[in-house]
């Protein structure tokens, strides 16, 4: 009897754990979930984002001319930059993208932790930029958002969203403690019973993915791993002078930082170069190019080879002189197991490895996760406003905390879809020559997702929830008749990942269609309840009266 009361103390001790570490940072989370959970998909959403490619995208085009043409075109537009980054054309993102420093406006890198990038997409045949094509972020800015926050400093982003995912790690174990019987109730679900139904839902989409969760947890911490716990770098490396940098290139995931030495060289051809990376990788494409220095006698370029199907995130790297254009080293052909180790735990968690069908699988298991979060804020809730019945009916008052949870539900559960629906309207319907114009699409996400906030905190009710589910619902199922007007490519000749971009936010505008109509569904049941409860009373009234 002993060991089962501790057992029973253990059990609620965690569920008072699994509660507060699920509930103080679930509306991050769910941010966190949805932008993450669309960042498997990043390239293809980048590719809807820009209509104009999906007529011009259809042949391939061969590695070697693809980084010739993006040379050439840097050593047009941006000869005096510090370094070119390009990333080469996949099968999953056809095109080639090109960034370089530009200069920032002063102080802005220092308050921000950003640095300001210029940003080019070639078409890798010709190496000119697509005819009107207009400018976005994209995917990108879904993928950043889901560690970076956007509009705050990196440092204080990555921090924020590795606490919160700290707490998440707590929950899911405290979770896993808590319910005894957890893999028979992911067999349980109670259609309309209130609490018991939000608990059942909750139950099933944390078990049903729940080595899903566990793993995406854990290795988004160890993605960030020497931030959260610098001691032992700091104890060797003066990080404040740059000491990161030398402990980086020390274990071999970079090149060390090049110096100019203000001797103007011109850059060897970069064609020789990725035939002789291709050919130490035996046959296999690099994936990226950067060049440290270009025409200057110290510049080096460090191809990335294609992760291929490796989990390790770390790729292989060959390096060569800028100058000569010889194989000066190699990066991460072999790794130590500690550095192997954390590449793959990375590798994990962003699933560039994946092919397609396991990328589905990671899509919809973060769909599954993002249910979790919400359902676990919600079912919160449902059972406080329960638990306050009495108190709710005789003083017709909301107390403060409930109130507040209910309105955050709204801004985030039903604010962040509709932002990220809203987000890619704008992307179709914003002028392509707009300034600034991958910051105005931003800008709608955001002001989209304010608005949302701001009708939650004023009116979080059922009548609330139903117009906001109806408006995402709407605004995602039309997305593809958008798509259709919008694009200079005939139906019959979209890109595939064009085509299954439209059925899957045709699939989601149905998902919160149906939400909405069961939301507004419930009202009538819970009336036919109170009056089958009152009837008896009234009746019982009356037969007093009459004896009476």
């Amino acid at each position: 009897m002993t060991d089962l009361s501790k057992r029973l103390g253990l059990r609620q001790s965690m569920s008072w754990l699994h509660t507060w570490s699920g509930l103080l940072v679930c509306w991050v989370l769910f941010l966190v979930y949805v932008s993450g959970t669309t960042s498997y998909f990043k390239e293809e959403i980048t590719v809807w984002m820009k209509p104009d490619w999906h007529a011009q995208l259809a042949t391939p085009v061969p590695v070697e001319q693809a980084a010739t043409n993006a040379v050439a075109y840097l050593q047009k537009h941006a000869p005096d930059a510090e370094r070119w980054f390009i990333q080469l054309p996949t099968e999953r993102r056809p095109i080639v993208t090109m960034f370089w420093p530009r200069k920032a406006v002063e102080g802005e890198k220092a308050r921000t932790g950003r640095a300001r990038l210029e940003t080019r997409n070639l078409d890798p045949a010709t190496g000119e930029p697509v005819a009107g094509a207009r400018e976005t972020r994209g995917g990108e800015f879904l993928y950043r958002l889901h560690f970076d926050l956007h509009y705050m400093p990196v440092q204080w982003a990555r921090w924020i969203v590795g606490v919160c995912t700290m707490f998440m790690l707590v929950a899911i174990i405290s979770g896993i403690i808590t319910h005894r019987r957890i893999f028979a109730d992911f067999f349980t679900f109670r259609a309309r019973k209130g609490q018991r139904s939000w608990l059942d839902g909750h139950n099933v989409v944390a078990v049903l993915a729940l080595p899903f969760h566990l793993m995406i947890t854990y290795t988004g911490i160890v993605t960030l791993l020497f931030m959260y716990m610098p001691f032992g770098v700091q104890a060797v490396y003066d990080t404040r002078n740059g000491g990161d940098k030398t402990f980086f290139a020390d274990l071999g995931f970079r090149e060390r930082q090049v110096k100019a030495s203000g001797e103007a060289v011109p850059l060897a051809p970069i064609g020789p170069m990725v035939r002789a990376a291709m050919a130490h990788w035996n046959g296999t494409q690099p994936a990226r190019i950067s060049i440290e220095r270009p025409n200057d006698a110290n510049a080096k370029v460090a191809l990335l080879r294609d992760a291929g199907q490796s989990m390790n995130s770390q790729a292989p790297t060959v390096v060569f002189d800028g100058t000569t254009g010889k194989q000066v080293g190699v990066l991460n052909d072999t790794q130590p197991p500690a550095n192997a180790t954390r590449g793959v735990m990375v590798g994990l968690h962003i699933a560039n490895f994946a092919p397609l069908a396991m990328r589905w699988l990671f899509f919809a298991s973060g769909l599954a996760g993002c249910l979790m979060v919400a359902t676990g804020a919600l079912l919160w809730a449902v059972k406080t406003r329960q638990h306050h019945a009495k108190r709710l009916a005789q003083t017709g008052r909301t107390p403060f905390g409930l109130r507040l949870v209910e309105a955050l539900n709204i801004g985030a559960i039903a604010g962040v879809p509709l932002a990220m629906a809203a987000y890619f309207w704008a992307n179709r319907l914003l002028p392509a020559e707009l300034a600034e114009r991958p910051e105005m699409e931003i800008r709608v996400f955001f002001a989209t997702w304010a608005v949302v906030a701001l009708i939650g905190q004023v009116r979080p009710t059922r009548g609330t929830w139903r117009v906001l589910l109806w408006v995402s619902a709407a605004l995602f199922a039309l997305l593809p008749v958008l798509d259709a007007l919008t694009t200079n490519a005939a139906l019959d000749r979209l890109p595939l990942t064009v085509i299954a971009f439209d059925i899957v936010v045709f699939l989601l505008g149905l998902g919160f269609g149906t939400a909405a109509w069961l939301v507004g569904r419930k009202r009538a049941p819970a009336r036919q309840a109170a009056a089958r409860k009152t009837a008896p009373r009234a009746a019982s009234s009356e037969m007093a009266g009459d004896l009476r």
